[in-house]
């Protein structure tokens, strides 16, 4: 199999880049313009004809077209997508002149082209992942989508929204298809992921309509919550209301049920081998997984180690905040202090929860405050603080962040999830608004969408480690700043990246060197002075993503690399915001390209 190496990369835009010095003696300005212009324009076409064949995109990019549909997740619609690669690849490779292109556009046509050929040489991997698991499963995705994503401004939208409950038993029957041919390839997820997988998918299935309660289950209560805000007349309001009930009892609760039958089937041939080293070719997959996941080609054992070594810098940084607030006793014993003191935790009510949330709003609103030390561009979209929702916060996340619509009518949200306010201490509260929110990920990712220079695939697009190590690099910008006055504050910092650490160590531990998930969770509760929730939730998390997890240390690690040689080469003309423009400024990038646009900065600042 054929995967375009980091150094074929390098080279390429090297190349690139060197004919763009020469292009003023053999094109004009007009000439270079005009191919760009007509490259991105293709770009943008083929990112429009990909989101016209995803109803749920379009939701998400805030189009209403094809409102009342659910994507395509048919072994043909993958054929398909594979076939648009291909041809695409032909165009790129045979009709565009890539030294009559701009340096931006040069650069998209590189990235485009490695998409791509990402795409046709994944595709024999295309069965090995999990289209049911605790992390995003299409079970909990459904009502995750209608009630974030699916707005309701008319009538004709409160029908899109029925018709996709109703479109909920044909999509789950592909969705059993596709299970059936994934475990035909000796794809089947561990036990305790179906087990997962049951708990909420019975869930769903609580409340009304489905039964005498109190209580709506979650979408027949946002949607009646969102039909109120219309201010129909009552008669309209029922209707509708009567509406969605019966399509839920008529089409999404069977839908459920025959799903939960089947992974109940499914259960029985699971085993409770983990890693991805148990698939046909897994070890091959897995060095796949972790070259998509990190854009380098470091192999797992390289993975592990730089892991262990990065574990041990954390240990030894924690010691020192340990010795100077006072504590006596062992590392261990103080990770058991953080994570049993009733001190470091909102209490486990309605009212602390609202107090974590208060706090973590205060947070966000503190450092919004400050952006000017930090960014010459700033986002114009808005970001807003929500709680994870009741029936997804069981299996969900601790803490996560939704783009905003492009349009505008969707602001970012920092989702953090408040279920088990053990796993959510006070002294982590700064680290994780920072990662997800500002200067975290809203700052990157809504910026990335608001590029007018960019095209739409590399607005919208991303990778992994550019983006959680940016998310990573900005737990750590603040600490410059002042802002972890609280030693405790500080301590949960390096917790964050600690975790981020142990993370190297264990995602290689369960794929590449066969741990048991309990030998991976043992790791991290003797590591960490995380909850025991979290350990587990990691560890499962690691194991229906292979290789995932790996992104955020090592795109920190690069970030921080390309910021010190700056700094170094630069001395006193250094400026933090010009080198945040630099690294922010064309979304998302490959470690090796970002590195490429540091280096041009660095040279160019000196001249």
């Amino acid at each position: 199999m054929k995967i375009v190496s980091r150094l074929l990369l390098f080279i390429c835009l090297i190349l690139v880049i060197s004919c763009n010095t020469k292009k003023t003696d053999t094109y004009t300005e007009v000439e270079i313009a005009s191919s760009s212009a007509a490259l991105n324009a293709w770009f943008d076409e083929q990112f429009d004809a990909d989101v016209a064949l995803s109803p749920q995109w379009q939701t998400s990019l805030g189009f209403k077209t094809n409102y009342g549909k659910w994507d395509d997740i048919s072994s043909g619609q993958m054929a398909e997508e594979l076939d648009r690669a291909k041809e695409r690849l032909r165009y790129l490779n045979n009709e565009v002149n890539v030294e009559a292109l701009d340096t931006v556009t040069a650069i998209s046509y590189e990235l485009y082209k490695l998409n791509l050929e990402h795409t046709i040489e994944d595709y024999e991997y295309r069965f090995y992942n999990y289209p049911v698991n605790q992390m995003f499963g299409l079970h909990s995705t459904v009502p995750a989508f209608l009630i974030n994503k699916h707005r309701i401004d008319s009538i004709s939208d409160a029908k899109a929204y029925i018709e996709r409950i109703r479109g909920v038993k044909p999509l789950f029957k592909e969705l059993q298809n596709q299970l059936s041919i994934r475990e035909t390839n000796q794809i089947i997820p561990p036990k305790f992921v179906l087990d997962r997988v049951l708990d909420d998918s019975k869930n769903i299935l609580k409340g009304r309509p489905f039964e005498k309660s109190t209580e709506q289950m979650p979408i027949l209560a946002d949607f009646q919550s969102k039909i109120e805000k219309l201010k129909l007349d009552e008669e309209t309001q029922n209707m509708l209301i009567k509406e969605a009930s019966e399509a839920l009892i008529d089409s999404l609760k069977p839908a459920y049920e025959e799903l939960i039958a089947f992974v109940d089937n499914q259960k029985i041939r699971a085993t409770t081998d983990d890693g991805a080293w148990k698939f046909p070719r897994g070890d091959q997959y897995y060095a796949v997984a972790l070259n998509r996941s990190t854009t380098t080609h470091m192999s797992a054992a390289a993975i592990h180690q730089l892991g262990l070594d990065e574990v041990a810098r954390i240990h030894a940084e924690m010691e020192m905040i340990k010795k100077n607030v006072g504590f006596e006793g062992s590392l261990q014993d103080f990770f058991e202090f953080m994570r049993s003191d009733d001190q470091f935790y909102y209490e486990d009510s309605d009212a602390g929860r609202a107090a974590y949330m208060k706090q973590a709003k205060a947070i966000i609103d503190g450092m919004r405050s400050r952006l000017d030390e930090l960014f010459i561009t700033k986002p114009k979209a808005e970001i807003v603080i929500k709680r994870v929702e009741a029936f997804r916060e069981k299996s969900a996340g601790k803490a996560f962040y939704n783009s905003p619509a492009s349009d505008g009518s969707r602001p970012g949200i920092y989702y953090a999830n408040l279920y088990d306010m053990k796993a959510m201490p006070k002294y982590q509260m700064q680290a994780l608004a920072y990662h997800e929110g500002i200067p975290g990920h809203h700052m990157q990712l809504a910026i990335a969408q608001e590029l007018d220079s960019l095209p739409k695939f590399r607005k919208f697009g991303g990778y992994t480690p550019y983006i959680e190590g940016w998310g990573l690099y900005c737990e750590y910008l603040p600490k410059e700043m002042g802002a972890y006055k609280d030693p405790y504050a500080d301590f949960g910092r390096l917790a964050m990246e600690l975790w981020r650490a142990c993370r190297l160590v264990v995602d290689t531990g369960i794929h590449d060197k066969k741990w048991t998930r309990e030998e991976g969770i043992t790791y991290y509760k003797e590591n960490t002075p995380n909850a025991e929730s979290d350990c587990v939730k990691m560890v499962e998390r690691h194991i229906v993503m292979p290789g995932q997890a790996t992104a955020y240390k090592i795109g920190m690690n690069k970030i921080l690399e390309l910021r010190t040689k700056a700094e170094k080469e630069l001395g006193k003309s250094f400026d933090i915001r010009k080198f945040h423009e630099v690294v922010l400024g064309q979304g998302a990038l490959p470690l090796a390209v970002l590195e490429d646009r540091v280096i041009e900065y660095i040279e160019a600042s000196k001249e």
